[in-house]
């Protein structure tokens, strides 16, 4: 089960964030704001009831604890009154107490280029993944969205965006592949960023080297954030869902037809601000993946803590 990376939560705050506050703000005239820079470090500890690699269908079905780092910079700047450019690089080392053949370190580097037209925004952005296990390289990704979001009225928010990415996986033969997908968000924004909900929707086509690996899927998310104040600090609370059925193209052949797969996964995230930038963030998730295919078919539980600080 992945861990909730450091992007995934700045998704968060670019479709809800920003993007909110383009449509209650008017864009300020005259002179361009200068650079904003944000950097986020964090350490933490979680339990893994079934340590996996699940690109490669690996499961050791054998429980483990891990140390993680995770680490971000990124840089934003206006270009123009209606155009923005950011750059980002996020690092993030997990180390396992038993199962040190799984020790994953990964490097993510980032450009997005955005328009603002007012009802409908346009952005483009870039990213090359880098992931290695026990030090051997083992994953390279490149990915290329073009993207378009804006509000459909005050409280409501909508994004689209066609996704490409180019996937090696080193030493896997027949594995590596190409992606098309097509994305959809809806938000809802019950009291701003304090309450909202989203509902999206993605459509997957994976083109491996070998036809075995090749599959259609279709999935589905809900998450909830709840924003509480507790003892004068505003706390913040995520709940989500994710469905995914895979579909593959072509016969397995230790199984003798084609494979066919469901996950299910639930998470559940609670962070509580200190002081400052520092925050600690407790989660909890639950997958369900259910295939024919006997190493894809497992469970797995991953609890944990992590300490946040962001400038």
């Amino acid at each position: 089960m992945p861990r909730l990376s450091r992007s995934a939560r700045l998704i968060t705050a670019v479709l809800a964030g920003s993007y909110l506050n383009q449509a209650f703000a008017a864009p300020e005239e005259g002179q361009l704001s200068p650079a904003d820079w944000s950097a986020e470090v964090a350490v933490g500890v979680e339990y893994d009831s079934n340590v996996s690699v699940e690109e490669v269908d690996v499961t050791s079905n054998q429980g483990d604890y891990a140390m993680t780092l995770d680490a971000g910079l990124g840089v934003k700047k206006d270009l123009s009154q209606r155009t923005e450019a950011s750059l980002t690089y996020d690092f993030s080392q997990s180390i396992y107490d038993e199962f040190s053949q799984v020790d994953r370190q990964t490097h993510m580097v980032g450009a997005e280029l955005g328009l603002d037209l007012r009802r409908a925004d346009p952005a483009l952005s870039v990213y090359y993944i880098n992931s290695r296990l026990d030090g051997s390289q083992f994953l390279e990704m490149t990915r290329l969205s073009p993207s378009v979001s804006g509000f459909l009225a005050q409280k409501w928010f909508a994004r689209g965006a066609y996704v490409y990415a180019d996937k090696t996986l080193h030493d896997r033969e027949g594995r590596d592949a190409t992606t098309n997908a097509g994305e959809a968000d809806l938000y809802f924004f019950v009291r701003g960023l304090r309450q909202y909900f989203n509902i999206g929707y993605r459509y997957r086509d994976d083109d491996a080297d070998a036809d075995q690996y090749d599959y259609i899927s279709n999935s589905f998310k809900v998450r909830y954030v709840q924003r509480i104040e507790m003892f004068s600090r505003l706390t913040r609370l995520e709940l989500a869902w994710r469905y995914e059925d895979r579909d593959y193209q072509s016969d397995t052949p230790s199984i003798g037809e084609e494979r066919d797969d469901q996950r299910n996964r639930l998470r559940l995230d609670f962070e509580v601000p200190i002081y400052g930038g520092a925050a600690v963030q407790f989660f909890a998730g639950y997958a369900d993946y259910e295939s024919n295919y006997s190493p894809a078919d497992y469970d797995q539980t991953l609890v944990g803590t992590r300490f946040i600080y962001t400038w």
